[in-house]
């Protein structure tokens, strides 16, 4: 009986310790090749964990849920946003509500006119933007008007694109 609940308790912590972690992010901007390579590219140095981009869905498996994390953080740093299947798998990001006039944005993915379009009418949606410049590749872009920080990127995040305004 003793050995019975040793090999249980062992088959169970053997099990808990090789357990994976997936996390997936919905609504991210995935239009062309270019995205798909993006997204998966920049996850690929983290140990132990895989990338599949397909259509709007972005499945993060990982070894450990650290190792998900960073692969999310990796994601959003390239440009990329999406809702996670769990929460604690991101970074919060600080949003301010104070009024703006003109900003740069920095790491919003844009490698094709179809990412502008989609970064162009995300940013026309926001309240008080007057203007901006958005080009095809570009590794920032201005943003100009009255409008707030959260509202800007509350719109990016919605059409799947992260960036730090600066």
């Amino acid at each position: 009986m003793q050995n019975a609940i040793l090999v249980s308790l062992f088959l169970l912590l053997t099990g808990l310790a090789q357990a994976e972690t997936t996390v997936t992010m919905e609504g991210v901007h995935n239009c062309c090749k270019g995205c798909t390579n993006g997204i998966v590219k920049a996850a690929a140095g983290i140990k132990d964990t895989t990338v599949t981009a397909d259509g709007e869905t972005v499945t993060i498996v990982a070894k450990t849920k650290s190792n998900a994390k960073k692969a999310v953080e990796a994601i959003m740093e390239a440009g990329y946003y999406g809702k996670l299947s769990d929460e604690s798998a991101g970074f919060a990001s600080s949003k301010s509500d104070k009024k703006l006039t003109d900003v740069t944005v920095t790491g919003a993915h844009l490698c094709c006119q179809k990412c502008v379009n989609a970064m162009t009418a995300a940013v026309k949606e926001v309240p008080g933007v007057t203007g901006y410049t958005i080009e095809n590749k570009a590794k920032t872009f201005t943003v100009q008007g009255q409008f707030t920080e959260s509202d800007l990127l509350a719109s990016m995040n919605k059409a799947g694109f992260h960036g730090t305004v600066k």
